[in-house]
């Protein structure tokens, strides 16, 4: 549902003062989560849930040094550069059209899209969803390049994998993916580093049609996915799905032989979170009565966590009971925003 109120543009507006970060490496989740409220009929909620959220954010540190030709590769991956970065995909896509500069940058970030926890990719994808679905306002174009700069400065790629056999389906890839072995001690780089091999993803890539089939049916089977294993960690599983559903979102806007390695990209993503977080079993889940798509955004909102909100956002693009149940699971699991 596009968002014809403005409200969105004006809570992004409000928005680019602020850093992508908070307390040194949380992410402020506040551009993601508006645009999903506006992206569902909810912009009449978006400045008071805003005026809830604000109060944890820090202003957008200052400048380091511009970023240049010269020095891009070095400053690649740096945090300290955030604002530098958000001000060089300004410039760019001021000067080009924004397009062009995703398609530009895409295939140079996506191998570092596991950095900020993939938060700076699931950035991208809202801001790419509302620019795709509305006007290229000037709000919209600057929140691609918060977006895009977040990625650069938080760029952190990972190597050395090693391919274990998968599965037929993504479902029965995800189940495949073995946990680290210590899964309780350190955050997400820390962890990140702990994980040495990974399933292959299902099936065979022939196509950019093939890439763009199998990446939604991760995105399904990791939503599916939570309503059963989200008790793993209930912050951090939410990102299996909406890293690739991020992913998803960004391929209208790229040229069509970027697909098979985004799905490749997300792929990992999702996995590696799974390896990470998972619990060691899975709990049965039934949600208490029947919810109606609207519904779960209402409860999703009151509740106002921005991961709750977020994983319902993707819920909806999949569809579905299932997808709905893990939506709820999301709200009985995690703290409400207060």
């Amino acid at each position: 549902m596009t968002d014809t109120t403005g409200i969105l543009d004006e809570a992004l507006t409000r928005l680019h003062g602020f850093g992508p970060e908070r307390e040194g490496r949380l992410t402020n989740h506040a551009p993601m989560a508006v645009e999903a409220l506006a992206a569902h009929g909810q912009s009449r909620a978006v400045h008071q849930w805003l005026d809830l959220y604000a109060r944890k954010l820090e202003d957008l540190p200052a400048p380091f040094a511009p970023i240049t030709d010269a020095d891009r590769e070095t400053a690649l991956g740096d945090p300290r550069r955030a604002a530098d970065w958000i001000a060089y995909f300004r410039r760019e896509i001021e000067e080009r059209p924004w397009r062009e500069v995703l398609a530009e940058w895409w295939p140079r970030l996506l191998p570092g899209m596991y950095g900020g926890s993939t938060h700076p990719v699931i950035r991208v994808g809202h801001a790419v969803r509302a620019l795709e679905q509305g006007e290229a306002t000037t709000p919209r174009l600057a929140e691609l390049a918060h977006g895009l700069g977040y990625w650069a400065a938080r760029h952190h790629p990972v190597t050395g994998l090693v391919e274990l056999p998968g599965a037929a389906t993504a479902a029965d890839a995800l189940d495949a993916v073995v946990p680290i072995d210590d899964r309780t001690e350190g955050g997400f780089p820390a962890r990140l580093g702990r994980v040495r091999a990974l399933p292959v993803g299902a099936g065979c890539v022939r196509s950019p049609d093939d890439a763009r089939r199998m990446l939604t049916e991760l995105v399904e089977a990791a939503t599916h996915r939570y309503a059963t294993h989200g008790h793993g960690d209930e912050i951090m599983l939410v990102h299996a799905a909406t890293a690739p559903n991020a992913v998803l979102r960004a391929l209208p806007a790229l040229p069509r032989e970027l697909w098979a390695p985004s799905l490749r990209a997300a792929w990992t993503a999702s996995a590696a979170v799974t390896a990470m977080y998972a619990p060691d079993a899975a709990v049965a889940y039934e949600p208490r009565g029947t919810f109606a798509a609207e519904e779960v955004v209402e409860l999703a909102l009151a509740h106002g966590d921005e991961h709750v909100i977020k994983l319902t956002d993707t819920a909806l693009d999949v569809g579905g009971e299932r997808a709905l149940a893990a939506a709820l699971r999301a709200v009985e699991l995690n703290e409400p925003l207060r």
